[in-house]
């Protein structure tokens, strides 16, 4: 395949020198596309070799394939964390030595500090050997403070690209072994778990890898530090040491309980994004079936209990942020009290060595530490998570498909398997045939007979408890649901192989798809969305045929391809396709239609996994087999009643006429193409005519090569505006809780601050004491000392409780927003039209249910604290410096207007490239759903190394992104912290210049806040950027809360209780369109349907039929007017109306849960009626036969039941729900003509009284209605 996204734009990183890397200059030419328009998806520079998905994959996955077997050898559980310290480890620790040299760095500088402020002590204007000296100590400070600076970013940007080398390397083994599950593995994940997997397990990588060398260098850091202040101060050290280690031993037990919490949200998101998934696949069933509220409150339900869990975490990440905040103040201040105690002298150079040293812990100790033990531990719960996802069971090859020599063969002997190991009977029992080229073998037999599961066998998607199967020669296989990948259609069909003109023109002329295409416009252009939208379901039907046909494979695998059209297309299928350009091949088909069996070469008749007979047409004939008892008056059209002992599998009257050539109505007269035709002969007319008109809506696409394409979803531009922040915060709480908060935050602020105030005038008066300018037992000065402690306390103690509070209460209100925008986004999808699910692929929208509502609720609230703490922080340090020595306000100026102007140019460009990682995310987890429904076709067609390239190639496009984002806030960060150098430099060197005029706690005041102001601008730029590209999340939430919505639910006028009596609905020139720029697709239709009339409407496929539910349903709102019993459809709400209409469609859709759950969702109904509803539809026998009965649990879109099973519970659950109008859309198409013509006999007894409306392409189906709506030209 050629590459998806094609890449112009070569990395600069390659080429760049020392330098460019250091200072992140080569992101430079970006910056300035960025300030001058919005950025591109191919403005991105492409990934670099060693970063790309396939090769990082395939390292990882080796590894991981060493430690499986190592364990299997070992006897133990192999471990994934093994493997990545393998494959990771050496050159993570390598990148750890620069932490080690940076901290080291930090814990200098306070020594250079005391000795400086020990100058201006001593201060001797006549002794130019100490200024000397004094100056070395500067610029050995500002040294410090430069190297710090780039090694510090240096490390951070390698961390951050181990954590997504990891992360796209597990992604991509996600992925490679979703491709490889067994039939029961997947009874055991779902999509859901798989997008959560993606999407934010894999997250904690990023996170973890950046703080976990911290887990050793804090403690080392902090023996440093102990040392140090020891040789300062002496014994009183450790008490301050003492309140740190206690500090730590709570953050551990507290990231002992963040692993617990982690690992029960995770668990309830799965099923929240599972249950979303369903609700997006199965919108057209809960929107016909009025269901919308009751999955709100499913979903609210799940996220309420999510919700509680998350609050719980935050609140112990809010104390950690709140113990960053204070530690080092109770610290300081511990420290200073012991010393008192101790009644020792220190120096006014020694207070702020002490106090710089208890600072240098601040970061790596008290915020990187518990940071590490949280990561890790959350870490810890994900890799166990993804572990047990790639220890699934696998598909086996059970048999190799060995290279055909010429000898290509089918050939089963004695084949015996289950799908379920526990279950007593097996699926398919003592099974022997075998298949020549040339021969087409039909397989025939009731619902759930186990004839898509002997095609399974074949493909090896089953293995065998005994007997064997050897297939030699290429497989090509067509399911039983159609799949196609969004993507065009031509890429569809050829699937990867070469595009050839006059062999692509001959398949589609077998496959009956050359009008189809003119209808869509150039087919290469016409694009298919998420589940093959705008095509009908016998498109699809036929364009995995022709998939098929395509691929030129020696062996055809059809699982009732038939099922999905009309009679007339039907036999042309039959005829072109498996008739003229299958002769040659093996083929299998499974199938219903029973006029085809006299053109097999050989039928075989499967009951109950069984072989009840196998032969050739003929000698069925002659046998009399139990055929007839399984599929009585299967498909005799004509005539009422067989004649006794006459050979009834078709009438042959019918086989005649269909062997007749085919008539035409092209030139019949338009009145003739109306809709009134009571006979059949007509009817079949009509079913070979070939004028037809097909789809609701061509959609524009750029040409391009066989490949997957969508275009990125749009995202919004420029900034993210001051209402985005007002909605996100009034989400959560009232404006007097907000008010509150802004209180709260800067009474913490300001306590903080007057401590550093308060220290300096007490460090004043620690020197005059040392120097004996003061005497200690004098009671003045013991009364100031007394003061000063007193209110250095209440200082300190208020600063830990406003610090406490604010950090509680802001996550508090964050998570809660978070929590309302979910619940509106919630409700606003399901508000919504259902168009809007055909133009957004599934993975776009399960992308902001998972990973955007994901960053709202763990990493928004705590970028946010760390922001708002930070910002006052600076403000408050900055205040202080400047109240103390008016001069630092001449640098400090021009500082922050650089910043300010440095943050915008930032901000223009990582913006963009913030909403285009959002953007790239969502076809990763497209592509992932559609390769998950479509496992078994892209399986047997062996593509699944196409597959993995189309997911890599995703992934690299994401990383691109990613990496951007990246290396562009370490770029703002390195430019911020150079000029903070700068900034120390000058003040330094100020402070010794004007040493006369200052007195010591001033210089120790305003050097040590330079050194705290160092870290903490940046940091506070950064996180206020991040906090702005973190609310991209929130601007893709609140754009899901305002969508265009459907009409409302419910009116204020609402139809009578009993209403519709009768059932009488009428349709006065009705014209519907899919969406305001479409071609029509019903028109100008003018219709009458009797009360309790029994009708079939039958038409070619996309002839119109099931717009004609759609407009009924108003899932598009009809122009012209449809009464139902007088009543005009669109003068009462949605739910009043669809309520009151029982609807079973072609494709049925059920949910996880109970097979109870799944035909009564709502507890409405008593055991009793849903066994009678199961026995109408003729489901009982199989249900009694399962193990739970009805508390069965169905596997994800009811993977554990044969799909004409699937169907006929969807009709079992309309039957239950007793309405006067019964609407069936090919309800039947996957069901055996026997089961068909007794359920049809059921809904003639049981819906006598009311009106029923049956969709069918097969002729046995409707022939008993009175009456015969025929679809021509969407009329």
């Amino acid at each position: 395949m050629p590459l998806l996204y094609p890449k112009v734009k070569p990395n600069p990183l390659q080429k760049a020198n020392l330098c460019s890397r250091l200072f992140f200059w080569w992101l430079n030419p970006l910056f300035k596309i960025g300030h001058k328009r919005k950025l591109e998806a191919n403005d991105m520079y492409s990934v670099l070799p060693e970063d790309r998905s396939q090769h990082l994959g395939e390292e990882l996955q080796g590894y991981w394939d060493q430690e499986v077997l190592r364990a299997q050898q070992d006897a133990r559980e192999p471990s994934l964390t093994k493997a990545i310290i393998k494959c990771y480890g050496k050159s993570y620790l390598v990148w750890g030595m620069l932490t080690f040299l940076e901290e080291g760095t930090r814990v200098v500088q306070p020594i250079f500090l005391g000795k400086m402020v020990s100058y201006v002590e001593n201060y001797d204007p006549s002794d130019s050997a100490a200024l000397h000296e004094a100056y070395g100590y500067a610029a050995g400070l500002s040294a410090c403070v430069l190297v710090w600076a780039v090694l510090h970013h240096l490390y951070f940007y390698h961390m951050q690209r181990v954590g997504m080398r990891l992360r796209v390397a597990v992604c991509r083994m996600i992925y490679s072994k979703a491709l490889r599950l067994s039939r029961s593995a997947m009874g055991k994940t779902s999509t859901g778990q798989v997008v959560n997997l993606l999407s934010n397990d894999v997250n904690q990588f990023d996170q973890v890898m950046m703080f976990l060398h911290y887990l050793w260098v804090g403690p080392l850091q902090v023996v440093a530090v102990t040392a140090l202040l020891w040789m300062e101060i002496g014994m009183s050290c450790l008490a301050g040491m003492a309140v740190l280690i206690i500090l730590l031993l709570l953050q551990s037990c507290f990231a002992m309980s963040f692993s617990s919490l982690r690992s029960k949200t995770t668990a309830l998101t799965d099923k929240r994004i599972r249950t979303m998934s369903e609700v997006v696949t199965g919108i057209r069933t809960i929107k016909m079936n009025a269901w919308e509220k009751s999955f709100i409150d499913r979903i609210t339900r799940l996220r309420r209990k999510e919700i509680s869990k998350i609050l719980r975490s935050s609140y112990l990440r809010g104390m950690n942020l709140a113990s960053f905040f204070a530690v080092s103040k109770i610290m300081i201040f511990v420290t200073f009290v012991a010393n008192e105690l101790l009644d020792n002298l220190i120096t006014g150079s020694q207070v702020f060595v002490v106090v710089m040293l208890f600072e240098a812990l601040r970061f790596s100790s008290t915020l990187f530490f518990p940071m590490a033990v949280e990561k890790v531990s959350e870490a810890v719960v994900s890799i166990q998570r993804i572990k047990n996802f790639l220890l699934l069971d696998e598909i086996s090859q059970c048999y190799p498909h060995l290279p055909s020599d010429g000898k290509m063969i089918v050939d089963v002997q004695v084949f015996t398997a289950s799908w379920e190991k526990a279950s007593e009977t097996p699926t398919l029992q003592g099974l022997s045939f075998s298949v020549r080229p040339g021969e087409l073998l039909a397989v025939v037999g009731p619902v759930g007979a186990g004839k898509s599961s002997l095609l399974c066998a074949v493909l090896g998607e089953l293995p065998p408890s005994q007997g064997q199967v050897s297939v030699h020669g290429r497989i090509a296989y067509v399911s039983q649901q159609p799949w196609v990948f969004p993507g065009t259609v031509r890429s569809n069909i050829l699937f990867g192989k070469k595009y050839e003109v006059d062999r692509y023109e001959k398949v589609i002329k077998a496959c009956a798809l050359e009008e189809d295409l003119w209808l869509l416009g150039a087919e290469a252009i016409i694009e298919i969305g998420d589940g093959g939208t705008p095509l009908s379901e016998g498109q699809k039907a036929r364009i995995s045929l022709a998939r098929a046909v395509y691929q030129d494979a020696d062996i055809y695998l059809l699982d009732d391809p038939l099922s999905a059209v009309d009679a007339g297309v039907s036999r042309h299928l039959f005829e072109q396709c498996v008739r003229q350009a299958l002769k040659e091949k093996i083929t299998i088909l499974v199938t219903h239609q029973l006029q085809y069996l006299k053109d097999a070469s050989q039928i075989l008749m499967l009951k109950d996994g069984k072989m009840v007979e196998r032969g050739t047409y003929s000698e069925f004939l002659k046998s009399r087999a139990d055929i007839f008892s399984l599929f009585e008056k299967g498909n005799e059209q004509s005539e009422p009643s067989p004649v006794p002992g006459a050979p009834t599998v078709i009438s042959e009257s019918l086989v005649q006429s269909l062997q007749s050539p085919r008539p035409s109505l092209k030139d019949a007269a338009p009145e003739d193409q109306e809709m009134a035709a009571h006979q059949a002969p007509l009817f079949l007319g009509f079913f070979r005519q070939e004028h037809w008109s097909g789809l609701p809506f061509p959609s524009p696409m750029h040409i391009e090569n066989i490949q997957v394409t969508l275009p990125l979803e749009d995202h919004l531009e420029g900034k993210v505006g001051f209402k985005t922040y007002k909605n996100y915060f009034t989400a959560g709480a009232d404006w007097l809780v907000i008010i509150f908060l802004i209180l709260v935050n800067i009474a913490a602020q300001v306590a903080y601050v007057l401590q550093d105030w308060w220290l300096a005038f007490w460090a004043n008066l620690q020197s005059d004491l040392y120097s004996g300018a003061l005497v200690k037992e004098d009671e003045a000065v013991v009364f100031v000392l007394n003061w000063y402690l007193g209110v250095y306390s209440g200082l300190t103690v208020s600063t830990v409780l406003f610090g406490i509070t604010k950090s509680l209460l802001i996550f508090y209100i964050l998570v809660n927003s978070s929590q309302t925008v979910h619940n509106k986004m919630l409700e606003t999808i399901l508000r919504a039209p259902v168009l809007f699910f055909h133009r957004n692929p599934i993975g776009r929208i399960l992308n902001r249910f998972s990973k955007d509502i994901g960053h709202m609720d763990d990493l928004l609230p705590l970028t946010f604290q760390d922001f708002i703490q930070a910002f006052l922080l600076v403000v408050g340090v900055v205040g202080v410096m400047v109240a103390a020595v008016p001069w630092t306000a001449i640098p400090v100026i021009p500082l922050g207007i650089i910043f300010f102007f440095l943050r915008r140019y930032f901000l223009e460009t990582s913006q963009d490239v913030k909403r285009l990682e959002c953007t790239t995310r969502s076809p990763v987890f497209s592509h992932l759903a559609s390769s998950l429904q479509g496992l078994w076709t892209i399986r047997a067609y062996k593509a699944e190394q196409k597959f993995q390239e189309l997911f890599d190639a995703h992934q690299d496009l994401h990383s691109e992104a990613w990496f951007l984002l990246l290396t562009m806030s370490r770029w703002l960060a390195v430019y911020l912290d150079v000029i903070c150098a700068i900034f120390v430099t000058l003040v330094a060197f100020g402070a010794l210049i004007l040493a006369e005029t200052l007195t010591p706690g001033q210089v120790g005041l305003v050097l040590s806040l330079t050194l705290t102001l160092m870290g903490m601008f940046q940091w506070c730029v950064r996180q206020s950027a991040e906090v702005e590209n973190m609310m991209i999340s929130v601007e893709r939430g609140i754009e899901y809360t305002d969508l265009e919505k459907e009409a409302p639910w419910e009116l204020g006028y609402c139809p009578p209780p009993l209403w519709p009596p009768n059932g009488r609905i009428s349709f006065f020139s009705v014209n519907l369109r899919y969406n305001s720029d479409s071609p029509l697709v019903l028109r100008n239709l003018e219709a009458f349907i009797y009360p309790r009339g029994k009708y079939g409407i039958v038409g070619r496929t996309g002839a119109g039929k099931s717009s004609l539910i759609a407009a009924l349903f108003r899932l598009s709102e009809p122009e012209g007017d449809i009464y139902i019993d007088g009543i005009l459809t669109t003068s009462i709400g949605l739910h009043d109306l669809r309520k009151k209409m029982s609807v079973a469609l072609q494709e049925p859709v059920l949910f996880t849960g109970t097979m109870r759950e799944n035909l009564d969702p709502f507890n409405e109904h008593t055991d009793n009626e849903l066994w009678n509803a199961l026995e109408e539809v003729q489901l009982k026998e199989s249900i009694e036969s399962l193990p739970a009965k009805m508390n069965t649990e169905l596997a994800e879109s009811g993977l554990n039941l044969s799909v004409g099973q699937k169907q006929l519970v969807c009709l079992a659950r309309a039957l239950l729900k007793k309405n006067q109008i019964l609407i069936m859309d090919k309800a039947t198409s996957y069901v055996d003509p026997r089961t068909d013509e007794l359920i049809q006999k059921i809904i003639c007894e049981r819906f006598a009284q009311c009106t029923v409306l049956t969709i069918a392409h097969r002729l046995s189906t409707v022939i008993s209605c009175e009456w015969i709506m025929v679809y021509f030209k969407r009329r």
